[in-house]
């Protein structure tokens, strides 16, 4: 009888978990109220956005929410006309049949004859067609629930709730730019919350930088009260396998407190911080190195080693072993991946102190992100794939499959604003000020590779083997020890 009641106050996720019900329509009744939405009207949430995060996003709302019908209505947009192509097809076609609860679920809903015909060639399949069958066409390994998918922008928007922005950095300007349009006649702007990660620089009244939180602010005119940030050390896939995983939401009070409560699952734990635009700016540094290191897995070695990050060191007999960028040049030398490692956190160390006038609060966040980027992140795999001429740089920043590549982005923004005289510092070695770019070898290195294309890949390796560049730990301490913080970086003052 006891099991019995436990089955009746619970809810099953398409992978077969359970979660309370009563605890989550307590969360949705309190989100509910906090918003002021009235008895028979939903709470709308949508997601605008179909990259891999985004979908999963959205799909852990629908697992946990969707149920829900009277109170919340989820959905998500994503542009339409974007084929699948054949091999994507056959791949899709073996991922549904290996998979007998995806089968069913399609054979049921009288879909499953359309993936037979696209994987013969008979019949194109779209992206916005796969994912209301709980497919992304940047995850097909991953199935997820089926979602109510909306390729109308003004349509998905105009009357929603909370919006979470779940674009590439470098396209949430333009989205959002649109999408003021249809809020011209609104009474009270929606919750917005953004899971992009990347950056752009702004060179004037003062060099400083754009974060997308920023770019939706200054395109729809909704306070920063409203808008939010949520990020964290997370794999899509995994967090939709419910891997466990956590994330942080940043912004106001008034909101970022009720939002991790809603957003909190068994497996997926939420925090709350105050410090929206850091950590949003942590978030696309971590990409800019991860593309120089690549994929990072753990290598058992003869002698412990230790890596200095912040002020505190990460001693293990285990040495962190990358194999992107620097792997694929050096036929997967594992001392060659660590040397690069501490001189990217060196550079990582040194840019927080620029950026924060406590940087040793990010230390941890920024190594986690960090660290589950190089192990399984997409910049990670391009770093590989560019090194090992799979892929060119003519390819540009979207990657069929993978999606955008916002490092690349990022590299150009560090650099052009860490280039800035107005932010000189005092070297060192030679006495004199020099923009902080110059204490960067690394991002010096990949902004030439990567945006410039002065030097090929090759020349990751010759910047590690520069006989005058400084000890990592140097630069780390340069930083601790002198007064580096420029808030106007931020656009603070």
């Amino acid at each position: 009888m006891v099991g019995c009641m436990e089955n009746m106050n619970a809810g099953v996720y398409s992978n077969g978990s359970i979660q309370n019900i009563n605890g989550l329509e307590e969360r949705l009744d309190e989100l509910r109220r906090l918003i002021g939405k009235a008895d028979g009207d939903p709470l709308r949430i949508v997601g605008v956005g179909a990259g891999a995060w985004g979908s999963v996003f959205a799909a852990l709302l629908q697992d946990s929410y969707g149920q829900f019908r009277e109170k919340v209505q989820i959905r998500i947009w994503r542009r339409p006309g974007r084929a699948v192509d054949r091999a994507t097809a056959e791949h899709l076609f073996e991922v549904i049949n290996s998979r007998e609860d995806v089968l069913r679920r399609l054979i049921r809903r009288c879909a499953y004859l359309k993936y037979v015909e696209a994987r013969l060639g008979d019949r194109t399949l779209y992206a916005d067609e796969i994912l209301k069958d709980g497919f992304c066409l940047n995850m097909i390994d991953t199935p997820l629930c089926p979602l109510k998918v909306v390729t109308n922008l003004q349509e998905a928007v105009w009357d929603a709730d909370i919006v979470v922005n779940g674009v590439p950095s470098t396209e949430t300007r333009e989205v959002f730019e649109e999408i003021s349009h249809y809020w011209k006649e609104r009474i009270t702007m929606p919750i917005i919350i953004s899971l992009a990660k990347g950056i752009e620089a702004a060179l004037e009244p003062v060099p400083h930088i754009i974060t997308p939180t920023k770019m939706i602010n200054r395109a729809t005119g909704v306070s920063m009260e409203n808008i939010l940030y949520l990020g964290g050390p997370n794999i899509a896939s995994e967090i939709y396998d419910k891997e466990y995983a956590n994330a942080r939401i940043c912004g106001t009070e008034k909101w970022r407190k009720p939002l991790a409560k809603f957003l909190r699952q068994p497996h997926f734990t939420v925090w709350d911080n105050s410090d929206l635009v850091t950590h949003e700016v942590m978030g696309g540094l971590k990409n800019v190195y991860a593309i120089g290191a690549g994929k990072l897995r753990y290598q058992n070695m003869i002698s412990p080693c230790l890596l200095p990050f912040g002020n505190f060191c990460i001693h293990s007999n285990s040495c962190l072993v990358f194999s992107g960028m620097v792997a694929a040049l050096t036929k997967e030398s594992a001392t060659s991946k660590s040397v690069y490692f501490a001189h990217c956190t060196s550079e990582m160390i040194f840019i927080t102190h620029l950026l924060a006038e406590e940087p040793e609060k990010l230390a941890g966040p920024l190594l986690a992100d960090t660290y589950v980027t190089l192990l399984k992140g997409r910049n990670a795999w391009y770093g590989q794939m560019l090194a090992k001429g799979e892929i060119s740089r003519d390819m540009g920043d979207s990657i069929s499959g993978k999606g955008m590549i916002q490092g690349v982005s990022a590299v150009g923004a560090f650099y052009e604003l860490l280039s800035q005289s107005c932010f000189s510092i005092l070297h060192p070695g030679e006495n004199k000020p020099v923009a902080p770019v110059e204490l960067c070898p690394i991002l010096q290195t990949l902004y030439k590779v990567l945006i410039s294309r002065e030097q090929s890949s090759q020349a990751i390796l010759q910047a590690l083997r520069d006989e005058t560049l400084n000890d990592p730990r140097e630069r780390i301490e340069i930083a601790q020890s002198h007064a580096f913080y420029r808030p106007s970086l931020l656009g603070q003052t």
